[in-house]
């Protein structure tokens, strides 16, 4: 297919779900469109049988989509930025400590976690699989997903303290999780599955810190270029290109895109739109980034239904995946509760904040992306099936149900 087809009918397809959504289901949008578009894969691929020339069409789809590239390349830059620019740098100053140590302990504790658990389950399967491999997997499956549950929480009573801390710890625990994936992964390429601390730790840093630099650069260039004119055409088009070059300049130095995102849009949210923007601007920019946003999002989960149209399915790896669906949650709880233990006397944590904390963990298009990105010898297609389980449901059944579960606990 075509590049001017695959853009039509993903289009397309998106904006019907949207409309059958809307109208008719009324669940938050994105976990709406991801809903449908597996329901249809689900009916095409039984239909596929049959050998129909929509699904070969659906399948064929699916295919031209480069699933890892669109989201890690293009579409990550702009949700994180999107995200990180409506964030308060004053709230997020004051649960910084929370915010960090989610982001950064609580996602090592639970790759560990995960990776050791989901290793043992493999062994009592009779499945040998390497534990760098299942490192990996941990390190894929940790980083949560703030786009559907955010949306969903702003309807409920919690404090707005513990949504800085949801907000702020998503955003981040996104580019430490895939600093972390980078660097397991070149690891397990370069040692043949050996591995050590040190080596872990060194990437890390260079990665993580490396965007965290850059992004502030980013971040304040864009400042003074904003703060030194008045049109919110061009304003808008300086931030795209922080955003787009930004990120291209971040892959090539070998710094954290997805922290350097982050970092400049809360530059960019706080200091830019306060100090250097006319009313007009602000509000044609915030609306510019919100529509970015939601679109890109939607057409985010369109295509994480489709990709079941080419899951390879495994009875085995089935019942594997849906196991894992509680060591996923076992792993968030431990890497909330550890934080909040070793903060429990320098920072106050609302009631419940474990519980909305460890519920409200939705995994979401980077787990798939990075999923995809593995190697066949990594045994991508077992770990691909398995994320696309535990994604489902976390945004399906923890998505749909957090809303509920967080008023009820107040």
């Amino acid at each position: 297919m075509s590049i001017q087809e695959i853009l039509a009918i993903t289009i397309v397809l998106t904006a019907i779900f949207a409309y059958i959504n809307h109208h008719f289901i009324k669940w938050p949008p994105t976990i709406g469109i991801m809903a449908l578009s597996l329901m249809s894969s689900i009916v095409l691929a039984f239909m596929g049988g049959a050998h129909s020339v929509l699904s070969e069409k659906a399948v064929q789809l699916a295919e031209s989509v480069d699933f890892k590239d669109l989201l890690m390349n293009f579409m990550l830059s702009f949700l994180l930025f999107a995200g990180a620019i409506h964030i308060d740098a004053q709230k997020l100053k004051q649960e910084k400590w929370a915010v960090m140590l989610l982001a950064t302990l609580g996602v090592l504790i639970s790759t560990f976690i995960i990776g050791g658990l989901v290793w043992y389950l493999f062994g009592l399967f009779k499945l040998p699989i390497s534990f760098i491999y299942c490192l990996l997997f941990g390190a894929l499956i940790s980083p949560t997903d703030p786009i559907a549950v955010l949306g969903i929480l702003k309807k409920t009573n919690i404090p707005s303290s513990l949504e800085s801390k949801i907000s702020g710890e998503s955003l981040f625990n996104d580019g430490v999780a895939v600093v972390i994936f980078i660097s397991i992964e070149e690891i397990a390429r370069s040692s043949g599955g050996e591995f050590s601390a040190l080596a872990i730790g060194r990437l890390f840093l260079e990665e993580a810190i490396g965007g965290v630099l850059f992004g502030a650069l980013l971040g304040y260039m864009g400042y003074y270029a904003l703060r030194s004119i008045d049109d919110y055409k061009v304003e808008v088009l300086i931030t795209l290109a922080i955003v787009m070059g930004g990120y291209f300049f971040a892959d090539h130095l070998h710094v954290s895109g997805p922290l350097a995102m982050v970092v400049a849009g809360i530059i960019t949210g706080n200091k830019a739109k306060k100090e250097g923007m006319s009313d007009l601007t602000r509000d044609y920019l915030g609306k510019f980034w919100e529509l970015i946003d939601e679109i890109l999002n939607a057409i985010l989960f369109l295509l994480i239904g489709m990709e079941m149209l080419i899951v390879k399915v495994n009875t085995t790896i089935f019942i594997i995946g849906v196991i894992c669906i509680l060591i996923v949650l076992f792993a968030r709880w431990v890497s909330v509760i550890f934080p909040v233990f070793l903060l429990r006397y320098k920072i106050k944590f609302e009631k419940h904040a474990v519980a909305i904390l460890t519920w409200g963990g939705l995994r979401g298009g980077i787990s798939v992306a990075l999923a995809l990105s593995l190697s066949p010898f990594m045994h991508r297609d077992e770990f691909v099936f398995i994320t696309y389980i535990v994604v489902v449901f976390s945004i399906l059944v923890q998505g749909l149900t957090i809303g509920r579960f967080a008023n009820k606990l107040q």
